[in-house]
């Protein structure tokens, strides 16, 4: 908005009404948040419909203490005011943000180190489709999981918005926007998906291997694939019912990191294989973190990822849009599993 704009005193937001299904998500109406000293609220154009909202919608993933319980963890918009100790923005600035919660509304407040620009050639709803899922990618993938040069790596639901991200990171993460670096492959890579056409789609990404999980054996896929050694990352979100198959999956001195677990979250597992061959399991998630290692994050993609999307090396996937209003209908739409990439709300 621009600085001779006044805010309204209140704002239309996506509240959940109770736990429950899709249908639990309805507009209502709430006072504009005023930002603290080191925060920006942005007023939104689009923000990114994620599996962390529809878990939070059931019930089971609370916001962290002070967070406002909007659900909404992206959005990309314009700086309509900024906190007293806010310098690296101004009034008008277009930006994207990893929110805290909020970006289901027509304001939302993040943090300014979780700010970032608007990469160059992006419209709004791409813009919006960044944070969440590059954060996540980013951090699991290339800090945790340390994805290095040459090594095979394996990721689960390679359609989804995290999957179509990692999939393309991993191949292109080498490149920081040098030209001759373009199509510099960082890693051979591997996913699984639900059907041919998205297996299809996640080749067209750069996927070496797409293995439909639905009429193949994926573990025997990749046995066969790697030649018997195994795949030396990891990056699952189904959890329980994958671990001991991705266990056997691992290569020597392998990795997994688990990001979600849509197949449980408690398994029984064989530990001497992890010892014998020097496995590593981990995970995290990012809602919960503090804001400075948010803001490391978000630094990071900025130095790293932010050249290869400004020059369209990768960009984000987007399936479909929809109004605000129009919220439930994208959860729906989330959990049929039928898109390919981002789910998006428009304002």
């Amino acid at each position: 908005m621009s600085p001779s704009e006044t805010l309204p005193q209140t704002m239309t937001v996506i509240e959940i009404s109770e736990p429950g299904g899709p249908e639990v998500l309805i507009p209502a109406q709430r006072p504009t948040p005023t930002p603290g000293a080191r925060d920006i609220l942005i007023k939104v154009s689009a923000a990114g419909v994620n599996r962390p909202d529809a878990i939070q919608r059931a019930g089971n993933y609370p916001p962290p203490p002070g967070a406002t319980d909007l659900p909404g963890l992206e959005v990309a918009g314009t700086v309509a005011t900024i906190g007293a100790d806010v310098s690296e923005f101004s009034i008008g600035d277009e930006v994207c943000a990893l929110t805290p919660g909020g970006g289901y509304a027509e304001y939302c407040l993040a943090p300014a180190g979780h700010c970032l620009p608007i990469p160059s050639g992006f419209t709004m709803v791409q813009a919006a489709g960044v944070p969440e899922t590059y954060f996540t990618v980013w951090h699991n993938v290339f800090h945790r999981g340390a994805l290095a040069k040459g090594e095979t790596f394996l990721v689960h639901g390679g359609s989804s918005g995290i999957g179509t991200t990692a999939i393309q990171l991993a191949k292109n993460a080498g490149a920081q926007g040098s030209p001759e670096l373009a199509f510099f492959a960082t890693a051979r890579v591997i996913t699984t998906a639900g059907s041919d056409e998205k297996c299809q789609f996640c080749e067209t990404l750069g996927a070496d291997k797409a293995i439909n999980y639905r009429t193949e054996d994926w573990a025997a896929v990749i046995r066969e694939f790697t030649e018997k050694k195994g795949v030396d990352l990891i990056l699952d979100m189904v959890g329980a019912r994958y671990m001991q198959k991705n266990i056997n999956s691992l290569a020597m001195d392998g990795r997994i990191v688990v990001i979600g677990f849509l197949g449980g979250s408690k398994a029984e597992i064989d530990f001497s294989r992890v010892m014998v061959r020097r496995q590593t399991i981990t995970g995290s998630t990012l809602r919960p973190q503090s804001d400075s290692a948010k803001s490391e994050i978000a630094a990071a993609l900025k130095a790293n990822v932010w050249p290869i999307l400004d020059n369209g090396t990768v960009k984000p996937i987007i399936h479909q849009t929809f109004p605000l209003n129009k919220a439930a209908d994208a959860h729906a739409l989330m959990e049929s599993s039928e898109h390919i990439g981002k789910i998006m709300l428009v304002l």
